[in-house]
């Protein structure tokens, strides 16, 4: 199975740490970010496909082209036109099922173990402010309905976290645009009930590391991962 892990962004609210360094290349405990998250992969994953982009040399020179057992391939993200332009991107080297993550979360290796088990399915985490996420609207049966993103109740908490299972069906679709310059995987994923089942997975645990607070306390939440 193939996992496309996005790593293309400039990291912006990470600055001034992302200056010279990709988001995903901080380090956790010695390690970067991307490294712990391929660490997490489901062993039936056998080949990363890297979404890069910005200061992409560093992350291409860090895991070549084979890391721990596992096929790197690289595509770069030309234009950073959203999570739908990465994975479009990746179109033309993707199998029939795949696995995509973010590149600067972590997460757990049995809750992807759990998602992978799925044909179409998105990952969620119950959070305790809504309004800041998508979240998922689903059936009794946990099929996807609908994305609602920056909600103003809080009775559905249910977030959406950026993991999916994804079938070449997805490539039918056309990309729902969310802004001027970018495109929406969730929104289009959410076109697909259509025609498909989408599940959605909770997850136990999950911790993004968006900005430089994040990443201190990412020195110690990375024992509750391991």
């Amino acid at each position: 199975m193939q996992a496309v892990i996005m790593a293309a962004g400039e990291g912006t609210r990470m600055r001034p740490l992302t200056l010279k360094t990709p988001k995903p290349m901080l380090l956790v405990k010695g390690k970067p970010i991307l490294e712990w998250t391929i660490s997490f992969l489901p062993d039936v994953v056998d080949e990363v496909i890297i979404v890069v982009n910005y200061l992409a040399d560093q992350i291409k020179n860090y895991f070549g082209d084979e890391w721990k057992g596992r096929k790197i391939k690289y595509v770069v993200q030309k234009e950073l036109n959203g999570t739908g332009g990465a994975i479009y991107a990746c179109r033309d080297i993707l199998r029939d099922k795949f696995l995509v993550i973010n590149g600067d979360d972590l997460f757990l290796k049995s809750d992807l173990e759990k998602l992978c088990r799925e044909d179409l399915a998105a990952m969620a985490f119950e959070v305790n402010d809504p309004s800041k996420f998508g979240v998922f609207e689903m059936d009794e049966e946990k099929n996807l309905l609908d994305i609602i993103e920056k909600p103003e109740s809080k009775d559905n908490k249910l977030a959406n976290i950026g993991a999916y299972v994804l079938e070449k069906s997805f490539f039918d679709y056309d990309l729902v645009q969310i802004t001027e310059k970018e495109f929406g995987l969730p929104q289009t994923l959410a076109m697909m009930t259509d025609k498909h089942k989408v599940k959605v997975i909770p997850t136990t645990r999950w911790f993004p590391v968006g900005n430089p607070e994040d990443l201190e306390k990412a020195q110690t939440e990375i024992e509750k991962f391991i």
